[in-house]
Protein backbone atom coordinates (compact mmCIF):
# COMPACT_ATOMS: atom_id res chain seq x y z
CA UNK A 1 0.00 0.00 0.00
CA UNK A 2 2.34 2.47 0.71
CA UNK A 3 4.81 1.58 -2.05
CA UNK A 4 1.31 2.32 -3.98
CA UNK A 5 1.41 5.82 -2.79
CA UNK A 6 4.57 6.49 -3.24
CA UNK A 7 4.10 5.19 -6.90
CA UNK A 8 1.51 7.53 -7.40
CA UNK A 9 2.72 10.42 -5.91
CA UNK A 10 5.90 10.54 -7.82
CA UNK A 11 3.97 10.43 -10.82
CA UNK A 12 1.29 13.25 -10.12
CA UNK A 13 4.73 15.20 -8.82
CA UNK A 14 6.05 14.29 -12.46
CA UNK A 15 3.14 15.52 -14.01
CA UNK A 16 3.09 18.95 -11.64
CA UNK A 17 6.44 19.69 -12.83
CA UNK A 18 5.41 19.13 -16.60
CA UNK A 19 3.24 21.51 -16.36
CA UNK A 20 4.76 23.76 -14.42
CA UNK A 21 7.97 24.35 -17.13
CA UNK A 22 7.19 25.48 -20.80
CA UNK A 23 8.47 22.31 -22.41
CA UNK A 24 7.09 19.60 -24.67
CA UNK A 25 6.09 17.45 -22.25
CA UNK A 26 3.84 20.21 -20.83
CA UNK A 27 1.76 19.77 -23.93
CA UNK A 28 1.80 15.81 -23.85
CA UNK A 29 0.76 16.53 -20.63
CA UNK A 30 -2.09 19.08 -21.13
CA UNK A 31 -3.22 17.03 -23.78
CA UNK A 32 -3.48 13.73 -22.07
CA UNK A 33 -5.69 15.87 -19.02
CA UNK A 34 -7.60 16.97 -21.86
CA UNK A 35 -8.57 13.56 -23.06
CA UNK A 36 -9.05 12.14 -19.56
CA UNK A 37 -11.49 15.19 -18.82
CA UNK A 38 -13.03 14.98 -22.22
CA UNK A 39 -13.62 10.74 -21.97
CA UNK A 40 -17.22 9.31 -21.15
CA UNK A 41 -16.36 7.20 -18.33
CA UNK A 42 -12.70 8.57 -17.42
CA UNK A 43 -14.16 11.30 -15.50
CA UNK A 44 -16.28 9.06 -13.39
CA UNK A 45 -12.93 6.41 -12.88
CA UNK A 46 -11.06 9.17 -11.44
CA UNK A 47 -13.91 10.42 -9.56
CA UNK A 48 -14.22 6.85 -8.07
CA UNK A 49 -10.78 6.64 -7.66
CA UNK A 50 -10.64 9.60 -5.65
CA UNK A 51 -13.41 9.15 -3.27
CA UNK A 52 -11.77 5.41 -2.14
CA UNK A 53 -8.57 7.08 -1.60
CA UNK A 54 -10.62 9.39 0.49
CA UNK A 55 -12.60 6.33 2.22
CA UNK A 56 -9.27 4.73 3.03
CA UNK A 57 -8.16 8.31 4.51
CA UNK A 58 -10.50 8.21 6.35
CA UNK A 59 -10.55 4.95 7.77
CA UNK A 60 -6.99 5.45 8.49
CA UNK A 61 -7.46 8.42 10.59
CA UNK A 62 -10.01 6.60 12.38
CA UNK A 63 -7.58 3.83 12.93
CA UNK A 64 -5.18 6.20 14.16
CA UNK A 65 -7.64 8.03 16.95
CA UNK A 66 -9.01 4.47 17.94
CA UNK A 67 -4.54 3.89 18.57
CA UNK A 68 -4.30 7.17 20.25
CA UNK A 69 -7.14 6.57 22.56
CA UNK A 70 -5.81 3.37 24.30
CA UNK A 71 -3.17 5.79 26.13
CA UNK A 72 -6.12 7.39 28.49
CA UNK A 73 -8.04 4.32 28.72
CA UNK A 74 -7.39 0.54 27.92
CA UNK A 75 -7.68 -2.76 29.71
CA UNK A 76 -4.35 -3.25 31.88
CA UNK A 77 -4.28 -6.81 31.36
CA UNK A 78 -4.55 -6.78 28.11
CA UNK A 79 -1.32 -4.13 28.02
CA UNK A 80 -3.16 -1.54 26.82
CA UNK A 81 -3.46 1.21 29.65
CA UNK A 82 -2.33 3.67 31.54
CA UNK A 83 0.14 6.08 29.94
CA UNK A 84 1.94 5.03 26.84
CA UNK A 85 1.43 2.89 23.77
CA UNK A 86 2.98 -0.90 23.16
CA UNK A 87 5.54 -1.24 20.73
CA UNK A 88 2.94 -2.92 17.83
CA UNK A 89 0.62 0.23 18.64
CA UNK A 90 3.48 2.29 18.03
CA UNK A 91 4.30 0.75 14.61
CA UNK A 92 1.12 0.79 13.53
CA UNK A 93 0.49 4.37 14.16
CA UNK A 94 3.90 5.00 12.25
CA UNK A 95 2.25 3.37 9.61
CA UNK A 96 -0.98 5.06 9.97
CA UNK A 97 0.30 8.46 9.98
CA UNK A 98 2.63 7.68 6.87
CA UNK A 99 0.10 6.39 4.83
CA UNK A 100 -2.58 9.02 5.51
CA UNK A 101 0.11 11.55 4.77
CA UNK A 102 0.96 10.04 1.11
CA UNK A 103 -2.83 9.78 0.83
CA UNK A 104 -3.24 13.44 1.59
CA UNK A 105 -0.63 14.91 -0.43
CA UNK A 106 -1.61 12.52 -3.48
CA UNK A 107 -5.47 14.05 -3.35
CA UNK A 108 -3.78 17.72 -2.78
CA UNK A 109 -1.44 16.97 -5.68
CA UNK A 110 -4.25 15.64 -8.25
CA UNK A 111 -6.20 19.04 -6.89
CA UNK A 112 -3.07 21.03 -7.86
CA UNK A 113 -2.35 19.66 -11.52
CA UNK A 114 -6.73 20.15 -12.18
CA UNK A 115 -6.16 24.06 -11.10
CA UNK A 116 -2.45 24.24 -13.11
CA UNK A 117 -4.32 22.86 -15.94
CA UNK A 118 -7.35 25.18 -16.12
CA UNK A 119 -4.93 27.98 -15.81
CA UNK A 120 -2.82 27.04 -18.38
CA UNK A 121 -6.11 26.63 -20.81
CA UNK A 122 -7.26 29.77 -19.90
CA UNK A 123 -3.95 31.69 -20.51
CA UNK A 124 -3.86 30.22 -23.97
CA UNK A 125 -7.51 31.31 -24.70
CA UNK A 126 -6.59 34.88 -23.27
CA UNK A 127 -3.68 34.65 -25.48
CA UNK A 128 -5.61 34.01 -28.79
CA UNK A 129 -7.79 36.79 -27.70
CA UNK A 130 -5.11 39.15 -27.30
CA UNK A 131 -3.45 38.63 -30.72
CA UNK A 132 -7.41 38.39 -32.16
CA UNK A 133 -8.20 42.18 -30.73
CA UNK A 134 -4.49 43.26 -31.78
CA UNK A 135 -5.20 42.54 -35.25
CA UNK A 136 -8.42 44.34 -35.48
CA UNK A 137 -6.80 47.29 -33.70
CA UNK A 138 -4.40 47.76 -36.93
CA UNK A 139 -6.82 46.87 -39.09
CA UNK A 140 -9.29 49.93 -37.69
CA UNK A 141 -5.81 52.09 -37.41
CA UNK A 142 -5.21 51.31 -41.25
CA UNK A 143 -8.84 52.34 -42.29
CA UNK A 144 -8.99 55.09 -40.18
CA UNK A 145 -5.69 56.27 -42.83
CA UNK A 146 -7.53 55.68 -45.58
CA UNK A 147 -11.18 56.71 -44.77
CA UNK A 148 -11.58 60.43 -43.09
CA UNK A 149 -15.45 60.59 -43.13
CA UNK A 150 -15.39 57.30 -40.55
CA UNK A 151 -12.40 58.55 -38.40
CA UNK A 152 -14.37 59.66 -35.10
CA UNK A 153 -15.90 55.75 -35.53
CA UNK A 154 -13.10 53.93 -35.93
CA UNK A 155 -11.30 55.70 -32.88
CA UNK A 156 -14.12 55.43 -30.16
CA UNK A 157 -14.35 51.15 -31.60
CA UNK A 158 -9.77 51.70 -31.08
CA UNK A 159 -10.30 53.08 -27.46
CA UNK A 160 -12.50 50.15 -26.74
CA UNK A 161 -10.65 47.58 -27.83
CA UNK A 162 -7.78 49.01 -25.84
CA UNK A 163 -9.70 49.22 -22.64
CA UNK A 164 -10.70 45.57 -23.62
CA UNK A 165 -7.05 44.68 -24.20
CA UNK A 166 -6.20 46.50 -20.66
CA UNK A 167 -8.70 44.11 -18.93
CA UNK A 168 -6.87 41.00 -20.88
CA UNK A 169 -3.92 42.41 -19.95
CA UNK A 170 -5.07 42.74 -16.25
CA UNK A 171 -6.51 39.29 -16.02
CA UNK A 172 -3.76 37.69 -17.83
CA UNK A 173 -1.41 39.34 -14.96
CA UNK A 174 -3.77 37.80 -11.97
CA UNK A 175 -3.92 34.14 -13.88
CA UNK A 176 -0.13 34.71 -14.22
CA UNK A 177 0.35 35.39 -10.56
CA UNK A 178 -1.99 32.28 -9.72
CA UNK A 179 -0.09 29.93 -11.81
CA UNK A 180 3.32 31.11 -9.89
CA UNK A 181 1.45 30.30 -6.54
CA UNK A 182 0.89 26.90 -7.68
CA UNK A 183 4.30 26.03 -8.94
CA UNK A 184 5.56 27.44 -5.41
CA UNK A 185 3.02 25.44 -3.97
CA UNK A 186 4.29 22.12 -6.12
CA UNK A 187 7.81 22.55 -5.12
CA UNK A 188 7.05 22.55 -1.48
CA UNK A 189 4.94 19.64 -2.18
CA UNK A 190 8.00 18.01 -3.85
CA UNK A 191 10.46 19.36 -0.62
CA UNK A 192 7.92 17.45 1.71
CA UNK A 193 7.71 13.98 -0.35
CA UNK A 194 11.08 13.97 -0.49
CA UNK A 195 11.27 14.40 3.74
CA UNK A 196 8.51 11.50 3.50
CA UNK A 197 11.17 9.42 1.68
CA UNK A 198 13.42 9.91 4.47
CA UNK A 199 10.80 9.71 7.33
CA UNK A 200 10.08 6.46 5.65
CA UNK A 201 13.48 4.74 5.72
CA UNK A 202 13.68 5.70 9.37
CA UNK A 203 10.21 4.24 9.98
CA UNK A 204 11.63 1.17 8.71
CA UNK A 205 14.56 0.88 10.89
CA UNK A 206 12.08 1.72 13.85
CA UNK A 207 9.82 -0.82 12.89
CA UNK A 208 12.98 -3.55 12.45
CA UNK A 209 14.51 -2.20 15.99
CA UNK A 210 11.10 -2.94 17.50
CA UNK A 211 10.78 -6.33 15.73
CA UNK A 212 13.98 -7.26 17.58
CA UNK A 213 12.49 -6.39 21.00
CA UNK A 214 9.42 -8.19 20.27
CA UNK A 215 11.31 -11.37 19.38
CA UNK A 216 13.83 -10.77 22.64
CA UNK A 217 10.09 -10.40 24.71
CA UNK A 218 8.63 -13.76 23.29
CA UNK A 219 11.86 -15.09 23.98
CA UNK A 220 12.22 -13.78 27.62
CA UNK A 221 8.57 -14.51 28.41
CA UNK A 222 8.98 -18.29 27.11
CA UNK A 223 11.26 -19.07 28.87
CA UNK A 224 9.94 -17.60 32.25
Amino acid sequence: MIQLLFVVLVAEAAVAAALLFKTPLRKVAVLGIDRLKRGRRAPVAVKTVAGVVLALLVSTLYSMAEISSRTSGGDPESGGGGGALTPTDQVLFSRHLLEASLMGYSLFLALVIDRLHQYIRELRGFKKNLEAVSKHNKMLEEAKLGISEETKKYQEEIACLNEEMKKLKLQVHEKTEEVNAAEDKSLAIQKQSEGLLIEYDRLLEDNQHLREQLQSLDLRLSRS
